[in-house]
């Protein structure tokens, strides 16, 4: 009887989780495409300003992009003059990826005006329940992922 009742709340928490998602996406998107970029593109300058330069095949599993997408994402910010790809000199197969001048230029703004944005959205959450959800989601995340592991799901794939 008890696993009837959970399951109900959990399935509607779960839909609350994903239209709040497509809410904050809807929200924030505009921004985005302002400058030209997708959510990819953005996920993809955004760990290369706070991790620094980077292989291709390493980024994708940071964004959770699978390895043509961030190709594809690549290529578009390098065409805008958003990004660099040196080869390695030990392996040419090994591009590494960096933000240029003119990338950082364009992106920390936009970086900022999404933060600032977010924070708005979050505006009428105190901190405590901010924690609360904080732990929640953590939470939530891990037991997914130990289940996922359990099966023999990638994490990325």
């Amino acid at each position: 009887m008890d696993e009837r009742k959970r399951t109900p709340e959990a399935l509607h928490a779960w839909l609350i989780v994903l239209k709040a998602w497509q809410s904050m996406s809807r929200y924030l998107l505009p921004a985005l495409l302002a400058k030209g970029l997708g959510e990819s593109d953005f996920r993809v300058l955004e760990i290369l300003l706070h991790k620094g330069p980077m292989p291709v095949n390493a980024i994708g599993p940071k964004v959770y992009l699978n390895p043509g997408s961030v190709s594809v994402a690549v290529d578009r910010l390098y065409k805008k003059g958003f990004v660099s790809r040196v080869e390695c000199s030990q392996d040419r197969r090994v591009r590494t990826v960096s933000l240029t001048e003119r990338g950082r230029q364009m992106f920390l703004p936009l970086f900022r005006r999404h933060t600032a944005l977010i924070k708005q959205a979050f505006q009428d959450v105190s901190s405590e329940e901010m924690q609360q959800l904080e732990l929640v989601l953590k939470k939530i995340g891990e037991r997914a992922e130990s289940l996922a592991e359990r099966k023999g799901h990638s994490r990325h794939a």
